[in-house]
């Protein structure tokens, strides 16, 4: 791989991760009118986005390991080529039945240039690089979120919502066409391990009977589970709470990924000055306060949620999600080396059914409170930070063990 690859690898992997994230969140400001269009109930809006995670976390499991046996570049094309017909379905789309189902089959195929990227990410560089190189690509996918809503909001009140997934369209070729253009094979023949639905068993069988495997998986999946909360139920936060308009969805996202952005930089700037554990306790630390001052602004101080101050304490929280990930994702993939592929879809995966569960069953009982929202938010990061400590306390364990283990040889 040419150094001319490796400086464009970044963007590239960077917009391939910003699937997830546009197929989310540009469709939330036209929730009612597709709602208004095909006579569907607030339930039935939401499974537009349960239905797409739920598909997305399925189809995680096999990304990562197809991708360990036949190789990253021919998965990651062929997923975008499945995202861009889908794309085109929902545009299409006759009923809410109709939506739906090319919402899953966008689900199906939007995962595979994040899960798979991570791995090429393992495949090209180790330690402080590897850290260094997932925090940059962090800070340009922070991106996302941000431009989403408002693009959506923008294609809106241009047009129709259906506008909105030609835009999608509209991408998925421009990153099709990069990909055949830039995008490197990473893994190897020789490296590649055969693909069988016993040894796919055997392979996930081992990662969640490891120990170091469930604390790291569950801290990092609720750790964005915190400000996830706020991004599935955007609709009723940002107008039905905050009293905005479908034009105004930068107050709520902006800030969070301003922060994002911030704490990759952050996490990016640490690489190789600071270890895992002082990294991913520095953001607990942001996380946690971020946490106790929305639960105060909200419960005890506003009189009702308002802008700027209701937003700002998330901003703040996702700088302490955004320094923490990138660490805690590498010591997963790292745990399983002759499984990279694996391990980010079985990371993926937790967190994906994690939330789309939070999305289809838990948001819409909180989402008419900003109080509810912000203690839920909170309960989330209390259980990643215990998550973690017991990962630390578990690795401490192991590493004693191991080097007793030594002595005694």
């Amino acid at each position: 791989m040419t150094q001319d690859q490796r400086r464009g690898l970044a963007p590239l992997l960077a917009g391939l991760a910003m699937f997830g994230p546009f197929a989310i969140d540009t469709m939330f400001p036209a929730f009612p009118e597709i709602a208004r269009e095909f006579g569907a109930n607030e339930w039935l809006m939401q499974q537009t986005l349960s239905a797409y995670l739920i598909a997305y976390a399925l189809m995680s499991l096999f990304h990562g390991p197809v991708s360990d046996t036949y190789g990253r570049r021919g998965v990651i094309v062929g997923s975008v080529v499945v995202f861009l017909a889908a794309s085109v379905g929902c545009a299409l789309a006759w009923s809410i039945e109709s939506l739906l189902f090319f919402r899953v089959v966008q689900g199906i195929s939007a995962g595979a240039g994040q899960i798979v990227g991570r791995a090429i990410i393992r495949d090209l560089y180790e330690g402080p690089a590897a850290q260094r190189l997932m925090s940059n690509i962090s800070m340009m996918f922070t991106i996302a979120p941000a431009v989403a809503p408002i693009v959506g909001g923008w294609m809106l009140g241009l047009g129709h919502w259906r506008w909105i997934f030609w835009f999608l369209v509209a991408w998925s070729v421009v990153l099709l066409v990069a990909c055949l253009w830039r995008l490197p094979e990473t893994h190897p023949r020789e490296r590649r391990v055969p693909l069988s639905v016993r040894e796919l068993v055997k392979s996930y069988g081992g990662m969640v009977r490891d120990t170091h495997f469930w604390p790291l998986a569950i801290a990092g999946t609720v750790n964005f589970s915190a400000m996830f909360l706020y991004i599935s139920c955007a609709p009723a936060f940002v107008m039905e709470q905050l009293k905005l308009s479908e034009q105004q969805f930068a107050w709520l996202f902006v800030p969070a990924v301003s922060g994002m952005f911030l704490g990759a930089l952050a996490s990016s700037r640490l690489a190789g000055k600071y270890d895992a554990r002082k990294t991913v306790g520095l953001g607990y630390i942001v996380m946690l306060c971020a946490s106790a001052l929305n639960v105060v602004l909200s419960a005890w101080v506003l009189p009702h949620p308002m802008v700027p101050w209701s937003v700002l304490p998330i901003g703040l929280h996702a700088i302490g999600i955004s320094m923490s990930f990138p660490t805690i994702a590498l010591l997963v993939i790292d745990r399983f080396p002759t499984h990279r592929g694996g391990a980010s879809s079985m990371q993926s995966f937790v967190a994906l059914v994690f939330n789309a569960v939070l999305a289809g069953a838990i948001v819409i009982y909180l989402s008419d409170s900003a109080t509810k929202l912000a203690l839920g938010s909170a309960t989330l990061t209390v259980i990643g930070f215990v998550a973690w400590r017991v990962y630390r306390r578990v690795a401490k364990r192991d590493a004693l063990l191991a080097r007793a283990g030594g002595a005694v040889v």
